[in-house]
């Protein structure tokens, strides 16, 4: 009897599910909503995952087949208790008997070097460093939240975006994000800015798509976007640089894998992320992923369920076009 395993990538702007076989063939992906528990809470998670779900088992044609395991990693789970709050969700959504629950930092370290040891980083709406050795060993850096942490991901660009127009308005210094960032929160002025943000009010995903005003404005050379962009590498590099040395690789040879939409922006970014990890790590070795965070779920899904992910399945999995979105 053939068995089907699930994986999800559950973050604070989107979650992406896929189904795929004992060989490795992916049968069906789907896309929801947020569901990261600490962005969008358990209720609107179970939403988000669901309709995720649903739309892969559609594309699949496996309207009620029970999954034989299930991983879903997901934004914002560090503890056991985040951990027990997914675990009702899938149960809520009847996904399984075996579920299992990670950081979602841990599901883009199994895809992006196809479940090697190594270091993977996240700079999406949130950050996070994660790395598992050969000896599987675990040290994770960050993490802890957009309200202590998160340095260097979209939210922290965003959040500085809208400090740095603000200062710009009311006249403490000069930037080009004045402008765009204004049109984006759909006000006209400074003045408009407090009732925009406590009135109004704004989440932490909205907050996030400022980010790509501060790569733009970096890219045509505003002095304090350029500044923030060195500032938001640097806490990255140093993220890379604590799990490496926790797992014996501060002076041994070792791959970091980067994931997450802040890297979409290219070498604005990325050129200067290289040269602050350069000075700090000269051995590591950035991989750009292998495979999506999401079927990196569903590879920690077939060992949960007792599948050698041996060469084959990996040709399988590396055989298939990952335009997941």
């Amino acid at each position: 009897m053939a068995r089907y395993f699930l994986g999800i990538d559950g973050g604070g702007t989107k979650t992406q599910a896929a189904i795929c076989d004992e060989s490795g063939r992916v049968l069906g992906v789907g896309l929801g909503g947020a569901s990261g528990i600490d962005s969008v809470g358990a209720d609107a998670a179970t939403v988000s995952i669901g309709a995720a779900v649903t739309a892969a088992r559609v594309q699949a044609g496996l309207a009620d087949a029970p999954f034989a395991a299930v991983f879903l990693g997901m934004a914002g789970v560090v503890s056991a208790a985040d951990r027990d709050i997914v675990r009702a969700v899938a149960q809520r959504l009847q996904l399984g008997d075996a579920i299992h629950v990670d950081h979602d930092i841990r599901i883009a370290l199994a895809g992006g070097l196809s479940g090697r040891p190594g270091i993977a980083l996240i700079a999406g709406t949130g950050s996070s460093c994660f790395g598992m050795n050969a000896a599987g060993e675990r040290w994770q850096a960050g993490g802890w939240g957009h309200l202590i942490s998160d340095e260097g991901s979209s939210y922290w660009f965003g959040w500085n975006a809208i400090r740095l127009a603000a200062g710009a308005g009311d006249g403490r210094w000069q930037s080009a994000l004045y402008a765009p960032v204004m049109r984006g929160l759909g006000i006209e002025r400074v003045a408009d800015l407090h009732q925009r943000l406590y009135t109004q009010g704004i989440s932490k995903a909205e907050i996030a798509s400022f980010a790509p005003l501060v790569m733009e404005a970096a890219a045509a050379g505003d002095a304090l976007a350029l500044g923030l962009i060195r500032q938001g590498v640097q806490e990255l590099a140093l993220m890379v640089t604590a799990v490496a040395r926790n797992l014996g690789w501060a002076a041994a040879p070792c791959e970091v894998t980067l994931t997450g939409g802040l890297w979409r922006a290219g070498e604005v970014v990325l050129a200067p992320f290289r040269a602050a990890l350069a000075e700090m790590l000269p051995m590591a070795r950035i991989v750009m992923p292998e495979l999506p965070p999401v079927i990196g779920a569903c590879v920690l899904a077939l060992q949960a369920g007792g599948v050698q992910v041996g060469e084959q399945v990996q040709r399988n999995f590396d055989a298939q076009n990952w335009s997941l979105g």
